[in-house]
């Protein structure tokens, strides 16, 4: 930083003048506009000249009062939380640092910083605004019970402390009557009153979760040093990584009886050096990941246990509850996601559990509360076909799926539901397979309209309606069929890989795990379960291949030898410079492939402006996918214009190499279908 001064002030008016300015820039802006050493000589220099002035004696920040609302520039910024809703992202983002994970309950307030001088005095409180600037809120943060004026055991240096100022539940009981939405709003407006008095009022409360200019080694010290200076003692859990889900579950189970209101819990690397190693994106700390309870939470009784048969033969288990409102919406029936959920919950008819919305959409069970009387029967025989049940780790399955009535009808499903055939629900094909005109999906293709007028409740108009949509389907995209198979690991991201790379059905089905692991983004797990998959699966793709034409995918210009080979592209927002699809179209010359979507197998996304200036979600997902050690690259348009014209002209070299045609691909006979057995379904 320089001086900015344009003339040296002379007179004692113009260095007082002069040393206000600055003051207020230091401590009321937080935006110095000289270096502390430049301030210094200009205070010395008053001092020398007129040591009574009274100037001197207001140095520092001006009056709390006098300073509520006004903007404040945070000295580090405060960052955003990345989410997650899965304990497989959990487990994921655990195991990219050592040591252990401290869990913390995830406050539904409004985020402060408190900044106190070397003495040990809180000068300022701010909120946290956009991260960068906030507002000032010093003079109603010093009447909340739970910030100290003055810390404890200060060591001579200045400190910041972060945390959540919030309302107790009780506290906002007091409220509900006079229809206030949630404490959050309630605590919002109360911290930013005028009048401090009201403001006091409300007797709002402040958790410290972070302290920054201090030498400790681990999170859980830091922890320990605020309870030392004052602040209250944060619920906290010690976790190793391994066991890290466990920290979510027992706050969840904790959350009804809680007297402030959480939604989620954060989890951070315990170890500070750990923390320093793995940094920050633009919008948050890898170091740190907030897992959502993602809906309202309530209490209900376990009534029974339903058994669910999902298309891979996977019987998954289902809570039926006594009805409780969870977002607006009464749920009676609830996820238990496998068998050894149940067993890890200790789960007994007649308890007490915690349910969540996941989403605002699937009901989960997520603890128990109080135990029950009689332990949850688990089945021994498929509840669809009465085959024996198999047992692999976690999961049930019927020993019989290939002849199972609820495996087959689920299988059937997933394909007309990917295929985007229409009409075609549980209903109709539960009763066109006890009709005997069901029984694979290339089934589906062999349907009449007069068949399927006969069926209960239907008719010609209806019947005719879904044959129509199946003729809409006597085409398919080779990404399409492969994912409408139903294969483990065989997704919308793989299935678009593999159809960039082999173009058609019939080199992808001669493919080897070890050539498949090779390609940029698969791995020699995802290897193994498509290739399996696809061998399993063969009578079926035979027996479709009589009644689909597949689209052999288009032979992209470049591959191998091209400067991009083997690289894949997503595009989010609009670009400026050039057209979305004439930028798509030049990286594909250079070899790469366009993906639809952020994955592992990304190794560019490329940012185009979005309505809203936001982030898009593709964004969040590669920064996501970034914090957690993947070589993505996220890049401007501007960088990926600087790229394409550093690797040449790709168009003029698509003109001399000419493209492949893409007619359809027609298929040979086949037989009937076996499923694979890979992870169970909710429902």
């Amino acid at each position: 930083m320089g001086n900015t001064t344009k003339t040296k002030p002379e007179t004692v008016a113009e260095l007082e003048a002069e040393v206000r300015h600055h003051n207020s820039l230091y401590w009321d802006k937080n935006r110095p506009e000289i270096s502390d050493y430049e301030y210094d000589a200009l205070v010395n220099r008053l001092k020398a000249l007129a040591p009574d002035s009274p100037v001197l004696l207001s140095m520092g920040p001006s009056p709390a009062a006098e300073r509520l609302g006004a903007e404040f520039r945070h000295k580090e910024r405060m960052l955003s939380l990345d989410k997650c809703y899965a304990p497989e992202d959990l487990a994921s983002w655990a195991k990219s640092f050592e040591g252990d994970v401290v869990a913390t309950p995830k406050f539904d307030g409004i985020a402060c910083s408190l900044h106190y001088d070397k003495r040990g005095k809180l000068i300022v409180a701010a909120t946290r605004g956009d991260g960068v600037v906030g507002d000032d809120i010093t003079v109603n943060a010093l009447a909340i019970k739970d910030i100290p004026a003055k810390l404890h055991k200060l060591e001579g240096h200045a400190l910041e402390v972060r945390g959540e100022i919030y309302m107790r539940l009780s506290i906002f009981e007091r409220y509900k009557a006079e229809g206030m939405a949630n404490p959050r709003n309630l605590t919002a407006g109360a911290i930013k009153q005028k009048d401090t008095k009201k403001s006091a009022a409300y007797q709002l409360s402040f958790a410290a979760y972070d302290v920054i200019g201090t030498d400790d080694e681990t999170q859980e010290g830091e922890f320990k040093r605020l309870v030392a200076l004052g602040f209250d003692k944060l619920d906290y859990l010690l976790l190793s990584r391994a066991d890290v889900f466990t920290g979510y579950e027992r706050f969840a189970v904790l959350r009804p009886k809680l007297d402030y209101e959480i939604d989620g819990v954060v989890f951070k690397a315990n170890l500070i050096k750990e923390q320093r190693r793995l940094g920050e994106t633009a919008h948050h700390p890898r170091y740190s990941l907030a897992y959502k309870f993602q809906g309202d939470s309530g209490l209900s009784t376990l009534r029974s246990v339903e058994w669910s048969v999902a298309r891979t033969g996977a019987i998954t288990p289902v809570a039926i509850v006594d009805p409780v409102a969870l977002s607006g919406v009464s749920v009676s029936r609830a996820s238990l996601h496998n068998v050894a959920f149940i067993d890890k919950l200790g789960l007994t008819i007649g308890a007490k559990v915690t349910l969540v919305r996941r989403g605002g959409v699937i009901p989960n069970v997520e603890g128990v509360v109080e135990p029950g009387t009689s332990p949850v029967e688990i089945p021994t025989v498929c509840p669809s076909c009465g085959s024996p049940v198999v047992r692999e780790k976690d999961f049930l399955f019927c020993s019989t799926p290939g002849t199972c009535r609820r495996s087959i009808i689920g299988q059937i499903s997933h394909f007309a539901g990917t295929c985007d055939m229409r009409g075609f629900g549980d209903a109709v094909l539960e009763q066109a397979y006890d009709a005997k005109l069901l029984r694979s999906p290339a089934d589906l293709y062999k349907l009449t309209w007069e068949a399927l007028a006969k069926l209960e409740r239907s008719g010609e108009k209806s019947a005719k309606n879904l044959i129509a949509e199946v003729d809409k389907k006597r085409t398919l995209e080779l990404p399409v069929f492969l994912r409408a198979l139903g294969i483990g690991e065989l997704g919308k991201h793989v299935s678009a890989i593999l159809a960039d790379r082999y173009h058609t059905l019939d080199a992808i089905l001669a493919v080897t795990e070890a050539d498949l692991a090779g390609t940029h983004g698969i791995g020699d797990t995802i290897a193994h379960a498509v290739v399996t998959g696809l061998a399993e699966a063969r009578p079926l793709i035979d027996e479709l291949r009589e009644h689909v034409a597949i689209a052999q995918a288009k032979v992209e210009v470049g591959g191998a030898g091209r400067p991009l080979a083997g690289k894949s592209f997503v595009f989010t927002g609009k670009l400026q410079t050039l057209a979305r699809s004439e930028a798509e179209k030049r990286v594909r010359a250079l070899g790469a492939a366009v993906l639809s979507a952020v994955s592992k197998a990304v190794t560019y996304l490329v940012l185009g402006q979005e309505k809203d200036g936001a982030k898009s979600t593709k964004q969040k997902a590669a920064e996501k996918l970034v914090s957690q050690g993947e070589p993505i690259t996220i890049l401007s348009e501007a960088e990926l214009v600087t790229m394409l014209e550093g690797l040449g002209n790709p168009q003029a070299q698509a003109e001399e190499d000419g493209e492949a045609a893409n007619p359809p691909e027609q298929m040979a006979p086949g037989k009937a279908a076996k499923t694979d057995k890979k992870q169970g379904e909710l429902f």
